[in-house]
């Protein structure tokens, strides 16, 4: 959801090393489009987030799950550097700095910040001048730059939760509003709010018959007349992607906002994958495949002996899965991998 997925751990001591880990990820999926070296850089940054202790060496490190030979090499000249030769060289390459400026705006990925690079925009003053080039998503994502590229506090998430979930019980009582993501792994900040949304008259079947169902449209219209929502990306059936403000507070900065409406019977499957991280979630399906399940953001189902996924299985929370895939219950906040 959110696209900026750095360590951030309160008192980390080992933030310089993640934080050019995080930039090596982010220069291999922008940039070289190298999806392995990008999770290899964000698993070794995730494994350092997590240590109350300083890392003295590579050697030291390479002990760590995550690290390797390559990844401890660039450790040690880090810490014996202060700096690192390959990001030196990434940071003087022009087009490569546009590229890393151009995707932070919401809606802009990789081939869509070459093909702005190639037209000849080098700042957003530069992109403001040519919105014609803009889908409405990329639009909004530069409207909103600024607000979109501060973190948002736990408070002020708290304080948005509380009047969404009091708008949407106005509508019905049955409503189930879960916020996700960073936010229920019990980061002290976010860079999205994630929202996932059910209702017992909700359920797969009638998703699959394809029924025209207003649920999701209801809802966003009451969080429109409650000034939280205060402009759309898209709305669909489903999913809604937008901005949102605590209202009657100005001053307050606009925020990222998406909300799912989930079948309810699949509601703790979605809420399991979106709680994230990425990292655990990768770890539970292989995890699943090994015990002849496969398992994501909908359902557990078991695998017949021909390999294909037999029944969905009942699923009531997220203790669930855990207890059929026979493992221990692992809370939102121990998922920080």
């Amino acid at each position: 959801m959110g696209k900026r997925k750095a360590s951030d751990i309160a008192g980390n001591p080992n933030q310089d090393l993640c934080d050019f880990l995080m930039e090596l990820a982010n220069y291999e999926r922008n940039v070289s489009k190298n999806i392995y070296k990008y999770n290899a850089y964000r698993k070794a940054a995730g494994t350092l987030g997590n240590l109350s202790e300083r890392v003295k060496s590579g050697a030291e490190a390479k002990k760590l799950p995550g690290i390797g030979e390559k990844i401890a090499k660039k450790i040690d000249e880090f810490l014996s550097t202060g700096k690192l030769q390959k990001l030196e060289d990434i940071n003087k390459d022009e087009s490569n700095i546009v590229i890393k400026l151009l995707t932070r705006v919401s809606g802009i990925g990789p081939a869509k910040a070459k093909e702005l690079v190639d037209a000849g925009i080098k700042t957003l003053d530069d992109l403001r001048k040519h919105q014609n080039k803009l889908n409405h998503h990329q639009k909004i994502g530069l409207k909103y730059f600024e607000d979109f590229e501060k973190r948002i506090s736990r408070a002020e998430i708290e304080q948005l939760e509380k009047m969404m979930k009091e708008a949407v019980a106005e509508l019905s009582n049955e409503y189930i509003l879960t916020i996700c993501g960073s936010y229920r792994r019990g980061k002290e900040e976010s860079g999205d709010i994630d929202v996932l949304l059910t209702h017992p008259t909700y359920t797969s079947k009638e998703k699959e018959s394809k029924k025209k169902n207003f649920g999701l449209k209801n809802v966003v219209n009451h969080l429109e007349k409650k000034k939280i929502i205060v402009d759309t990306i898209s709305l669909g059936p489903t999913k809604f992607m937008g901005v949102c403000q605590v209202p009657g507070e100005p001053k307050k900065p606009f925020r990222r906002l998406d909300i799912r409406f989930t079948p309810c019977d699949q509601f703790y499957c979605a809420v399991l994958y979106f709680t994230g991280n990425d990292l655990f979630n990768k770890n539970m399906r292989a995890h699943a495949l090994e015990k002849n399940y496969t398992l994501n953001e909908y359902t557990l189902r078991r695998l017949t002996p021909e390999g294909t996924p037999g029944e969905a299985e009942k699923i009531t929370c997220e203790e669930d899965i855990f207890r059929i895939l026979k493992l221990p219950y692992k809370e939102p906040k121990d998922r920080n991998l």
